[in-house]
């Protein structure tokens, strides 16, 4: 009898991209497979049922109730280094030569 319960609808997903012990990912593959579910909702229901029990961390969760889930950071494209733009931009004139002041033979 498989410990994790069937799947409900109607929940918001996110995108977590983490990494696993070789051993724990290829458990989790068969034990999706086992179910004839996706990875991702083993892993959900992993998580509801350890997590459950764990008596100490429940009682934590209840005086902690904000969300921990880290902020994204903004990266603005263009900003600080070199855009791709200007990258692709100078890869053109060194490849044609048509960098200012140099030509093809002068580069060292």
């Amino acid at each position: 009898m498989p410990l994790i319960k069937p799947r409900t609808r109607g929940k918001q997903m996110v995108r977590l991209i983490t990494r696993l012990d070789r051993e724990n990912n290829e458990t989790l593959y068969a034990y999706s497979q086992f179910l004839g579910e996706p990875i991702e909702y083993v892993l959900n229901q992993l998580v509801d049922t350890v997590l459950a029990k764990d008596k100490d961390f429940v009682a934590w969760r209840i005086d902690h109730r904000q969300s921990w889930v880290p902020r994204p950071t903004s990266r603005r494209r263009g900003t600080g280094s070199t855009s791709t733009a200007q990258r692709l931009g100078a890869a053109r004139s060194l490849s044609d030569g048509s960098v200012t002041g140099t030509s093809a033979t002068e580069r060292p």
